[in-house]
């Protein structure tokens, strides 16, 4: 009972540290564009600015796998932790566009290290059976942190810096959590497996659950892509401004509230099948979306429910990755259903902007989108795993 509790009070202090983590994200990125937008810096500029944290992500990534492997879950998460809250400190020391990315680059690896190393003990303990409620309850607590965070951001009108402490004071109590833990550290990995370089390790992790990482890159593209482009698509059809923030959070609200029980169900009928019910509810729902134009209350029913449908493709496909892949590769999925995300992120807004420049209906290229994921996740093959 004693072992029962120890491996309970591990798992909310791990997700307890992510939920922090999310609401450091969710006020980062509308906190830093609300201050470059009063102080004149250019909307390209900040949009770019804006993709530090994912760069972050991307360049740590290839390096994160052995320090797991030689020391363990805790000190990664402790050098990510530690990085995230000491560059939200020094965020009010110095105001500059390129420090500024700077700080966002640090962020974006250490929450990378934070993401990778919980993830993945999460993902190596749990029970087949809780796989997929576990994951979901991670996901709802970053969703509800991200959530969260942007409803900071109106500390500016006391003082500047004031966000950034505050988060920064939140995210070194929720990391000082991690101390009071033992360390673990992955499955050993066999002689033939230790040797593999890093590109032969991916290519063989890819061999058994590549389909597994089309959900967390289609989640990535969709939650930048939405945050970042459909504010501009909807001004221009004519849906008031205020209205436009009520849309995006209900696709986060919708996202909370199915997190669990989707999670649950995939326990039960099994991940794939719930994946490719989200998809086919999402290609209907976001192209009903499209379908509504500038009535306001069309598009927000629409986006709430494929949020319902599509906002837990990120952590079901995490928990399908865990079903498909050998456990010595545990790690190495782990660390590519980041990438996948990352790389989603990075190419949302990209294209979103290019769609919505064409004049083509934005929500109806998305339902085009998660239909094009559909068809990859229907028909993809993978190397069954070895039990």
């Amino acid at each position: 009972m004693a072992a029962r509790l120890s491996e309970r009070t591990r798992f909310w202090i791990l997700v307890i540290i992510v939920s922090i983590s999310g609401f450091s994200q969710g006020m980062l990125l509308p906190l830093i564009s609300v201050i470059f937008e009063q102080d004149g810096v250019s909307s390209t500029l900040n949009g770019l600015n804006a993709t530090g944290l994912y760069i972050g992500t991307l360049l740590i990534s290839p390096f994160m796998e052995a320090p797991l492997r030689r020391f363990g879950y805790k000190p990664v998460i402790v050098v990510g932790g530690l990085t995230v809250f000491l560059a939200l400190f020094l965020f009010p020391l110095y105001k500059s566009v390129t420090f500024w990315f700077i700080l966002r680059l640090l962020i974006g690896m250490g929450d990378n290290a934070l993401h990778f190393a919980t993830q993945t003990w999460i993902t190596s303990t749990s029970p087949q059976a809780r796989l997929g409620r576990n994951i979901a309850v991670y996901g709802l607590m970053f969703s509800a942190g991200f959530a969260v965070g942007p409803l900071f951001v109106p500390l500016i009108g006391i003082f500047e810096g004031l966000p950034f402490i505050v988060s920064g004071v939140l995210c070194m109590t929720a990391w000082s959590l991690v101390f009071f833990l033992d360390n673990g550290r992955p499955e050993a990995v066999q002689e033939k497996e230790a040797a593999m370089k890093f590109h032969t390790r991916v290519l063989t992790t890819m061999k058994y659950a590549w389909v597994a990482f089309i959900p967390p890159f289609g989640y990535g593209f969709l939650e930048s892509s939405l945050n970042a482009i459909y504010p501009v698509y909807a001004l221009r059809t004519g849906i008031d401004v205020g209205m436009v923030s009520v849309i995006l959070a209900s696709f986060s609200v919708g996202a909370i509230l199915s997190q669990i029980p989707l999670g649950m169900l995939s326990d039960r009928i099994g991940r794939r099948n719930v994946l490719l019910l989200a998809l086919i509810g999402g290609i209907f729902s976001f192209f009903a979306g499209g379908l509504a134009g500038s009535s306001e209350w069309g598009v927000l029913a629409a986006v709430m429910i494929a949020g319902m449908l599509v906002g837990s493709t990120f952590t079901l496909g995490i928990a399908y990755m865990t079903d498909l892949t050998p456990k010595p590769f545990l790690p190495m999925g782990n660390l590519l259903c980041g990438i996948f995300f990352s790389i989603g992120s990075l190419s949302g807004p990209i294209l979103g902007g290019v769609i919505v420049e064409s004049g083509t209906s934005y929500l109806t290229f998305i339902s085009l989108f998660v239909a094009a994921l559909f068809a990859v996740f229907l028909f993809g093959k993978t190397k069954p795993k070895e039990v």
